[in-house]
């Protein structure tokens, strides 16, 4: 009341009943009537009653307006507990007492504290949300520039919903770092396959994705089941790519080579291609050499495989006659008599025709020349009898030979080495029967293992045997014809002595000297000389002419059997030898 008298006293002491106070004197001096005194008091106590009563009705929709808003508050609190997960009533007011703006005042402070956790949940969720969007885009691959945050469900904001979504951002991040770990395992062995096969790695990469090449950072790089599903496409395409390259590859190393052993290529022209032929037995995964199996080198393998076998035809007759001058010095070594111009028209005739492949006439020269070595060794051990029977003739030749020269014990320069010589020749002579013999012996069973003649230069090399132990029986006569010959001229001479008391001079007298004439491969046993040429030099080997045939021509040989003369002659060759027969 004292508050309202002074605001009364404020505004000029104006107050109702100053006002009414002042209403009666105007009444009292315009002179109404009572009755519209009292029409007017009535009119202004209603009106002072619809004041009030609206006043009465703003207070009461006022306090309905705050009733509501603390009904509200505590709605939205308890929203918000539910919401944030907040089950504590820590810092909750408890005073549910008071005047309904207290209850407000009291309510407001936890309001806004809720409502500041709320919005760093809504932040923390929508940025956790954000990255398991945006890697379910990387995943799917359908993430773009444009993608728009994701809309936080803010009726649970709970540290449990958190929880789970971090739990599924975890394994999210986990399953792109695996991804992202075979994206790069897969580029890298991309990145290996193309060396290997002289491809451009970033063309080939950046076919399957963009972002793939090296200039993007590893994060960046595309871990899409797409992107995942045709880089391992692509890798299965370079493997099988790179294993039919090196399948062409080793078989063109293999035509190169079998094509050098065909010409014999020189080692120097073969190393130019090392680097093809060093893979042909090599596996897949052994082959990691950049460029090893680039097309330009397959190629460069092709054109040359192409060239050699061009040159295949025309070397072909070269190559050929190499082989057959092989064959020829294996049969000439082992002394068997061949037709080399009848051999080498075949082959000119074969090359020439066309109709047989040079790899299969080469393969059945070697084939040929295979056998005739296995003929030749065959014949060695007989052929090296023959060569010792031939030398121990040779060295009974020039025994002869110096038993006939009558100087042979002077005391001229040498002559001890000649009488060295002499004295092996004769130990070695005195073995050729034994030796013979069993040339003879194991020729037989040559003969009879393999059904065929032994041929010594196109001669039976039984025959020869059989005709020189015919000589040698023929010669072993002679030198007994000669024996008497000396013993009835010693006699008569002898006799002359007893009768004239003097003898007559050897020197005039009639000698095997000259009687018998020289050797018996021109001499006087008649001896066939081509039956026993046994090749002069002795050790099988034959001329060669300018045009690189062979020439047949056999010398004869320096077999001796010569008629012995003198009496050193006679003295020096045992008479109890045994005679050779023809088997």
């Amino acid at each position: 009341m004292a508050a309202t008298e002074a605001h009364a006293h404020l505004l000029g002491e104006i107050t109702c009943n100053s006002l009414l106070q002042k209403l009666q004197d105007i009444w009292d001096e315009v002179g109404e009537s009572d009755g519209e005194r009292d029409k007017m008091l009535l009119q202004i106590e209603q009106d002072c009653l619809d004041v009030y009563k609206r006043k009465v009705e703003e207070a009461a929709i006022s306090r309905a307006q705050l009733l509501q808003a603390l009904s509200d508050a505590k709605v939205e609190l308890s929203s918000l507990q539910s919401a944030l997960g907040e089950k504590s009533s820590a810092g909750i007011p408890g005073k549910t007492t008071g005047t309904i703006k207290e209850q407000l005042a009291a309510i407001a402070p936890a309001l806004e504290l809720l409502w500041k956790q709320k919005e760093e949940r809504i932040k923390e969720f929508s940025d956790v949300q954000s990255q398991i969007q945006k890697i379910c885009g990387e995943i799917a691959g359908t993430l773009t520039i444009d993608d728009q945050t994701p809309a936080v469900d803010e009726t649970d904001l709970s540290l449990k919903k958190l929880d789970e979504y971090q739990c599924h951002l975890q394994e999210l991040q986990k399953e792109k770092s695996d991804r992202l770990h075979k994206v790069l395992e897969f580029v890298s062995t991309v990145h290996d396959l193309c060396a290997v096969l002289g491809m451009d790695f970033f063309s080939t990469v950046t076919e399957v994705h963009p972002t793939l090449n090296d200039s993007t950072g590893v994060q960046s790089k595309s871990i899409s089941n797409d992107t995942l599903s045709r880089l391992a496409k692509r890798v299965v395409a370079l493997e099988e790519d790179k294993k039919q390259r090196l399948q062409k590859l080793q078989a063109l190393a293999s035509q190169l080579i079998d094509l050098w052993n065909l010409m014999d290529t020189a080692e120097e022209e073969r190393a130019l291609f090392d680097h093809v032929t060093c893979n042909i037995g090599a596996s897949v995964d052994e082959v990691t050499v950049p460029g090893a199996l680039a097309l330009d080198l397959i190629e460069q393998a092709a054109v040359e495989v192409e060239r050699l076998d061009q040159l295949k035809s025309s070397r072909m007759k070269e190559l050929a006659f190499k082989k057959q001058a092989e064959l020829e010095d294996i049969y000439a070594g082992a002394h068997i008599e061949i037709d080399p111009e009848a051999a080498r028209e075949r082959i000119m005739a074969l090359v020439d025709s066309g109709n047989v492949e040079p790899t299969e006439l080469l393969a059945d020269m070697d084939d040929q020349i295979s056998k005739a070595k296995e003929e030749a060794i065959s014949r060695k051990e007989i052929l090296d009898k023959v060569e010792k029977w031939m030398s121990a003739c040779e060295e009974e030749s020039w025994l002869e030979d110096y038993n006939r020269d009558d100087n042979r014990y002077s005391a001229s320069r040498g002559a001890h080495l000649n009488l060295k010589r002499a004295e092996k020749a004769r130990v070695l002579v005195s073995k050729i029967p034994a030796l013979v013999d069993s040339l003879v012996a194991k020729t037989r069973t040559w003969e009879e293992d393999r059904g065929v003649s032994f041929m010594y230069d196109g001669v039976p090399l039984l025959a020869m045997l059989d005709e020189y132990a015919i000589l040698r029986h023929e010669r072993e006569e002679e030198k007994r014809r000669l024996r008497d010959q000396k013993k009835f001229q010693d006699q008569q001479s002898t006799e002359q002595e007893a009768m004239f008391g003097s003898r007559s001079s050897p020197a005039k007298s009639t000698s095997g000297k000259k009687a018998v004439g020289g050797r018996a491969n021109g001499g006087t046993n008649g001896t066939p000389g081509r039956r026993l040429s046994l090749n002069a030099s002795q050790n099988g080997s034959r001329s060669i002419n300018k045009d690189g045939k062979r020439d047949n021509t056999r010398p004869v040989a320096p077999v001796n059997y010569v008629a012995v003369s003198k009496e050193d002659a006679a003295s020096h060759v045992s008479s109890t030898e045994p005679v050779l027969v023809s088997p």
